[in-house]
């Protein structure tokens, strides 16, 4: 998680990298500062991709440091104060008002790390820089909100189809937009059942669909059978007359570095994908990750004249902070560290279901999922005490990368 890493030899570079810097030394460390305006230049966009962490020690030392010289940088074109590395950030408002591709008259705001951070997210959903548009959102609804605007947006007359078990924010959507919303129904497991599906598209054959897929449900984390739906879409003639924006809340991140999921790709003919970034990831602030194609966009998209830019998201602005954190925590684990991390999700979601069946309390446990179901406690003080998400007579356990066989244990 952020800021919760144990001391080691990046960290030790970072300390000692900090630790040198001087104020006299501002120019020459910094780079580009210009003399005459007295403003330091922001660092090149391209200089904030997010690269793998090497394996190798001794150069991970040195990535740690580039990073830290980096967020240097970044802080001095903020204000020309000694770093001390993420908590610097809090001090300032950080705005990234409109479109995180194009500039604005605003001057306060961390567009290049946004925009690494969205690239990072493309490539793992296969969509190429030129292919998709997106923005770091103020959460997961937030992701919800725009990916099916978007749909309402591109088919006007559409109907909205969702899982029973989709999160509310995706009923909220419908209402917002005052679009149709039909249910479908689900399996014990909690994903949808595509035969209901079938049977209720074929009832509103006339107007396009715009459908939720569930990357992981709120309460079972069921994983909707994506290629089965869109299979059910095209025999029931909907071809070219259908949205899908796939709800990856929490799941999403963690599909992707399991070999045995379904695939959830761009290559597939999906409209949008959201996740959140203050789950899996862990940002110390709420924050999601919205995608969809560029050319999808349009239809929302308008000119801001006063931020001379333009604007296609919902909040317009938005946390400044939010994409540090995440540019820093992809930098710190890469594809090999959140691997890790998910795996150890997994296996210790299965430890404790196996745990809580020794002691005669009945569990389960949707496959690819971290999400452990167990009946609800009795005693209502044992449910606040441990912070239980309960509906009805179940409560889950979501099983994260901070969470040890120990802390399962005690």
């Amino acid at each position: 998680m952020v800021g919760s890493y144990s001391a080691g030899a990046g960290e030790t570079a970072v300390a000692a990298w900090d630790d040198q810097l001087q104020l006299a030394d501002v120019q020459a460390v910094l780079g580009d500062h210009d003399q005459e305006a007295g403003v330091l230049v922001m660092p090149p966009g391209e200089e904030f991709a997010v690269e793998e962490p090497p394996v190798d020690e001794e150069a991970a030392a040195e990535r740690q440091a580039d990073i830290a010289g980096l967020l240097s940088r970044f802080n001095q074109h903020l204000h020309p104060t000694p770093p001390c590395l993420l908590s610097r950030f809090q001090s300032f408002c950080i705005n990234n008002l409109g479109d995180p591709f194009i500039e604005s008259n605003y001057g306060v705001h961390s567009r290049p790390l946004e925009v690494a951070v969205l690239d990072w997210f493309a490539r793992l959903w296969d969509l190429n820089k030129d292919q998709y548009w997106g923005y770091i959102t103020t959460c997961g609804t937030e992701g919800n909100l725009h990916g099916l605007l978007l749909g309402r947006e591109l088919f006007p007359d559409g109907i909205m189809y969702a899982s029973g078990e989709s999160h509310y924010s995706v009923f909220k959507a419908a209402r917002m937009y005052r679009v149709k919303c039909v249910k479908i129904d689900t399996l014990i497991s909690g994903e949808m059942n595509c035969a209901d599906f079938k049977s209720k598209l074929t009832q509103n054959t006339g107007s396009p669909a715009i459908v939720n897929v569930n990357i992981g449900t709120t309460v079972k984390g069921a994983i909707d059978d994506l290629d089965r739906i869109i299979t059910t879409l095209e025999e029931c003639g909907f071809a070219d007359r259908f949205y899908i924006h796939c709800d990856g809340a929490l799941a999403g991140l963690m599909m992707p570095f399991i070999k045995q999921a379904p695939k959830v790709t761009f290559n597939k003919p999906i409209g949008s994908v959201s996740v959140s970034g203050h789950k899996f990831m862990g940002c110390p602030v709420p924050c999601g990750v919205v995608i969809t194609r560029r050319e999808h966009v349009n239809v929302l998209s308008t000119n801001i004249e006063y931020l001379s830019s333009r604007d296609a998201t919902i909040m317009g602005s938005r946390n400044g902070h939010a994409p540090i954190f995440l540019w820093y925590t992809l930098n710190k684990k890469g594809y090999r560290g959140i691997r890790k991390d998910v795996q150890r999700c997994l296996r210790n979601a299965n430890y404790l279901v196996y745990r809580l069946k020794e002691v005669g309390i009945s569990a389960s446990l949707n496959p690819l999922s971290n999400t452990v179901l167990f009946e609800r406690p009795k005693e209502e003080t044992f449910v606040h005490k441990w912070q239980l998400a309960c509906e009805g007579n179940i409560a889950h356990v979501v099983v994260m990368p901070n969470i040890t066989i120990e802390k399962l244990d005690n």
